[in-house]
């Protein structure tokens, strides 16, 4: 069993699948192998980029474009699909994602310079589909919001993602952006359990600080979907009606799930929070999730990556269907409002005379 570390989601620091070399502690004879190891401080580095934007071609997915403020996640949810993207950074999908954060200042810079482009296509941007935009550091950095101030600018339609109750702050931003139908909101609700939120998702919002938010956005009118994301065999799958139902009583005027999705690395950085946090119960989770995903850790394919397939995943489905409809939840998400799209006057443009 793995050592607990207290915060973070992750317990070790396995090496990404591109590495060439690994390191393992062994005791030399001179008693340092019971020297304290340092601790597990987060770090911060400022990424350039050069361009801002992400296309996405994925039939499965909702949105074709996106961005993605910061690389790493200080949340340190333990079944975060993003974590093996760090391994294209040579760094651990396991605490490395959670304690080694990248962020690019110049991302309101790029994005204004994007939507000028005389062929730039309208089409709603995703923020936060990879790592969530409103993360702790996002109080300081104010990246989320630099980009959402020229979104509010160019009056081009954005869908948010997010389990950070930090987005609170933009309400100013969202409810102007929500006027012209140009914003949705997706909150993550995992559990209502905040002892399990405490080593699934340990530096996330807790369960009733996204109920609040979910209540302010919604009096704000802007709209708001819940996601019980993911859905974990015998972790949180009994919670599905529940979160569906507070999450309604909250505001919410529409629903989504995803099942639990193991890839790369995630695999066997999943099986040791398990083996850590719920030993007696590990090998039953895996064996549905194994039967939902046609004998293995993780299918790919297209169509059923989200959803699964088999027994468990069927009945997940019906409930899901049954508990969205019963708690309001069906309402279809209105389409953006393209025609509100503007480009304003940049700095040192001449205004015209009529």
């Amino acid at each position: 069993m793995a050592e607990i570390i207290k915060g973070r989601g992750a317990t070790s620091r396995p090496p990404g699948r591109f590495e060439t070399r690994d390191s393992v502690r062994l005791d030399d004879g001179w008693g340092t192998i019971e020297e304290e190891l340092p601790e597990f401080k987060t770090t911060v580095t400022a990424e350039r980029a050069r361009t801002i934007i992400s296309r996405n071609e994925s039939p499965d997915i909702g949105f074709d474009q996106s961005i993605n403020p910061y690389k790493g996640c200080e949340h340190g949810c333990i079944y975060c699909y993003a974590r093996p993207s760090h391994a294209y950074l040579n760094l651990s999908p396991g605490l490395d994602f959670e304690t080694k954060l990248f962020y690019k200042p110049n991302a309101a810079e790029l994005l204004d310079q994007e939507l000028r482009k005389p062929g730039y296509r309208i089409s709603n941007i995703a923020l936060g589909a990879n790592t969530d935009p409103y993360q702790p550091i996002e109080r300081k950095l104010e990246v989320t919001r630099g980009i959402l101030q020229v979104l509010a600018r160019f009056r081009h339609p954005v869908g948010i993602i997010t389990k950070g109750a930090m987005i609170e702050r933009d309400l100013d931003l969202l409810a102007d952006l929500a006027r012209d139908r140009l914003v949705s909101v997706g909150i993550t609700l995992t559990t209502l359990d905040p002892a399990l939120k405490r080593t699934l998702e340990p530096r996330a919002s807790s369960p009733q600080a996204r109920l609040r938010v979910m209540r302010k956005l919604s009096a704000a009118g802007v709209p708001v979907r819940v996601m019980f994301s993911p859905v974990i065999p015998f972790v949180n799958d009994a919670e599905l009606e529940r979160v569906l139902e507070a999450a309604a009583d909250a505001g919410a005027s529409t629903a989504s799930y995803v099942l639990l999705r193991l890839p790369y690395e995630l695999k066997g950085l999943f099986r040791e929070w398990l083996e850590t946090h719920m030993p007696l119960k590990a090998a039953h989770v895996m064996s549905l999730i194994n039967q939902s995903r046609g004998g293995k850790d993780y299918q790919a394919e297209f169509g059923s990556r989200m959803k699964g397939t088999g027994q468990f995943a069927e009945l997940i489905a019906k409930r899901f269907a049954l508990a969205r409809r019963r708690y309001g939840l069906e309402q279809r998400r209105d389409s953006f409002n393209a025609d509100a799209f503007r480009v304003p006057p940049a700095p040192g443009d001449q205004f015209g005379l009529f």
